[in-house]
């Protein structure tokens, strides 16, 4: 049973989500099954006129891809998208799969992530079926459930509380954003709860590894903690699904280095940007 529920605001267009994936392996892995994930989508954009009233077009785009790749390791095609892309469609499909077939809805979130950042357009219905097709859901299904007032109902649930910051995130005001009504959370953005009694500690936008492990062991300092994984293979079979050289190396707790060249030595590598996603051969 779970000791600690890490409510997690997320969208599957942020850089800043994607490349905080392999954190999030990092405490699956040492915690395991005390530790449980509740996701919500933040909802970036609505539409693409979004990016352009904010000044954001296809090269800035790519540019600040670029730096990001670079700073944070994981891959990314940066090469200029033919246009901006809304991020409410994939949204509202990731909450329409948790509403429908939740032990596939975290698989497809990954899906879209992983093809927004290899280049293709987010909003972009062949998109969506594809990333079902990916996450083992029948694409028409999850049409008509993202079409069901209940999907769209939960969906601005989760927009809305994460438009609803806890008061203490305020205290590091520069890791949220503004909005219409005020601030919201960035992505990543963390309330991790220690079920025992709700105590809620806020963590938002992109953090270092280490502030989430401080928290956790912290708010529940009888947890155990499981040792780095011993090779690339275990922790690809753990994952049961490809991963990028960063998130094995912040897995086994080794160099991106070390990782790729163990990576080289038992998995197969899909190139996107810098780097790629391993799958064991």
């Amino acid at each position: 049973m779970a000791a600690v529920r890490i409510v997690e605001y997320t969208d599957p267009a942020c850089p800043w989500a994607y490349s905080a994936e392999p954190s999030r392996r990092r405490l699956d892995w040492l915690y395991g099954d005390d530790l449980e994930w509740e996701v919500r989508l933040v909802g970036i954009s609505e539409s693409p006129a979004h990016y352009e009233k904010l000044g954001i077009t296809p090269t800035s785009l790519a540019e600040a891809f670029r730096r990001i790749a670079h700073e944070h390791g994981m891959p990314i095609d940066t090469r200029e998208k033919e246009r901006m892309a809304a991020s409410v469609p994939a949204c509202r499909a990731v909450v329409a799969a948790r509403l429908n077939a939740p032990d596939q809805a975290r698989t497809l979130l990954r899906r879209l992530r992983v093809r927004n950042f290899s280049g293709e357009l987010l909003d972009e219905p062949e998109t969506i079926d594809a990333a079902a097709v990916d996450a083992g859901i029948d694409p028409g299904d999850l049409r008509r459930w993202s079409e069901q007032e209940a999907a769209a109902a939960a969906l601005a649930d989760d927009m809305a509380a994460a438009r609803r910051p806890m008061p203490a995130a305020r205290v590091l005001d520069e890791k949220l954003a503004n909005w219409s009504g005020g601030r919201r959370y960035t992505c990543p953005s963390y309330e991790i709860v220690r079920l025992a009694d709700d105590v809620r500690i806020s963590v938002p936008g992109f953090q270092p590894f280490a502030v989430y492990d401080v928290i956790t062991a912290n708010l529940v300092p009888g947890l155990e903690r499981r040792d780095p994984a011993g090779s690339a293979e275990e922790v690809l079979r753990w994952a049961g699904t490809p991963l990028a050289s960063k998130e094995v190396a912040v897995v086994r707790d080794q160099s991106l280095e070390d990782a790729r060249e163990e990576l080289g030595r038992v998995a197969r590598e899909r190139h996107v940007g810098a780097d790629g996603f391993w799958t064991l051969d």
